[in-house]
């Protein structure tokens, strides 16, 4: 089982950006897979991005070319870029592998 830790939620307002980040237990190359999925009150938790150890990257339609998923194997850390933030994009953003999920980070976008 490997833990998530994620940083760097906050309140921003629309069209500001915001970067967050998941730490996981193990290294990232151990990882055939990270993603970044949100749930907002209400609603079903839903893919953000994801990548894999071979860099090929999936986008929910609805943050396409706006938020950008990343990795920096020298700090460990896998990113969540996301510019252009709009009121819709407010929720929880987990970080996951396979079976395993962070705690969350809560993102607000209101003026």
């Amino acid at each position: 089982q490997v833990q998530l830790v994620e940083s760097g939620g906050d309140l921003v307002q629309p069209g500001g950006s915001l970067r967050l980040s998941c730490v996981p237990s193990w290294r990232l190359n151990r990882l055939p897979v990270l993603a970044w999925y949100r749930q907002a009150p209400g609603k079903q938790r839903e893919l953000v991005a994801r990548r894999f150890t071979t860099g090929t990257t999936n986008y929910g339609d609805s943050v396409k070319g706006r938020f950008i998923i990343s990795v920096d194997s020298t700090q460990n850390t896998v990113y969540l870029q996301m510019n252009s933030l709009k009121p819709e994009d407010t929720a929880v953003y987990y970080c996951n592998s396979g079976d395993d999920w962070g705690q969350g980070t809560q993102v607000t976008v209101s003026s």
